[in-house]
């Protein structure tokens, strides 16, 4: 259905090319009033409008709903849709987000590391302690050896923390060729991929939902939760660290492990170191 402005502008059109205005307004049924009718609008809308960018410019996130309640304690009691109408009218959008643009390293997948210290894998487990406090765990693995490095319990861990608890650990055992994670915010911060190319690393981000695809790190955190965090009750953070160190000692010297030919990790490493200058040692 044609409008009744374009029909008023078929109206004007033809009666410029001699129609009368009688006759021009009947075939298009419009009134002839309406061809010299000039809306009053705009005038009216005039203070509105300018309290409008007044708000914009001084509030750049607003949008026209909370601009209406600026209006409204300023005396200007308009509905919603009149507001949103010459919001839009006059182009008093708010600004699209820009997006932040993050750096990603390349998605490098290798294959079974062939010696330790080769790749590190690590992910986030979370638990409670009975006094309500909550716990933030990183496990770290070497993929090799099976060998868990460290399990660093907090309350929060961010980025720069998980850089001094990878700092600390390669203080005693160097850095690794290649750290594998999920695309959690703490693995591709900044301050981690800075620390990780300063010192020659490769970051293997893994797909998003393929936990599969860091699967060393997901089968070790598995065993945390059922054979640690399931079976003690922790008192508090503090009783919570002490008692997962402990598991951990045990897991690396005492539990036998089914994918090393059920040796522990540090009797597969030193099985490895003695016979790696022989070439006799077989990876399980």
């Amino acid at each position: 259905m044609v409008s009744v402005q374009a029909r008023l502008a078929q109206a004007r059109y033809a009666i410029e090319r001699g129609v009368s205005q009688r006759r021009a307004c009947a075939l298009l049924q419009v009134a002839r009033s309406g061809l010299t009718y000039t809306c009053k609008m705009p005038i009216k809308d005039a203070p509105i409008v300018q309290a409008m960018r007044h708000y914009s410019d001084k509030y750049p996130r607003f949008g026209a709903r909370r601009v209406r309640i600026f209006l409204r304690r300023d005396g200007m009691s308009l509905g919603r849709d009149r507001t949103a109408r010459i919001w839009a009218k006059h182009g008093l959008q708010v600004p699209a987000k820009k997006t932040k643009k993050r750096y990603r390293p390349e998605r490098t997948q290798i294959g079974a590391p062939s010696r330790p210290n080769e790749v590190w894998s690590y992910d986030f487990v979370f638990d409670a302690c009975a006094n309500g406090q909550k716990l933030k765990c990183l496990t770290m693995i070497d993929e090799f050896t099976k060998e868990s490095l460290f399990i660093d319990v907090a309350g929060s861990i961010r980025g720069k923390r998980v850089v001094e608890v990878l700092q600390a650990v390669a203080a005693e055992r160097g850095y690794p060729t290649y750290l594998r994670s999920d695309n959690g915010p703490e693995f591709v911060s900044t301050v981690l991929l800075d620390w990780a190319a300063r010192h020659g690393m490769t970051n293997m981000l893994i797909e998003p939902g393929k936990p599969w695809q860091n699967g060393t790190n997901e089968s070790f955190n598995g065993k945390f939760r059922d054979e640690c965090l399931a079976m003690n009750w922790f008192h508090s953070r503090k009783h919570a660290k002490v008692l997962i160190e402990q598991w951990r000692e045990h897991y690396n010297t005492i539990r036998p492990h089914s994918s090393l030919d059920y040796q522990t990790p540090l009797e597969y490493v030193s099985g490895w170191k003695s016979s790696s200058t022989t070439g006799a040692f077989v990876s399980k």
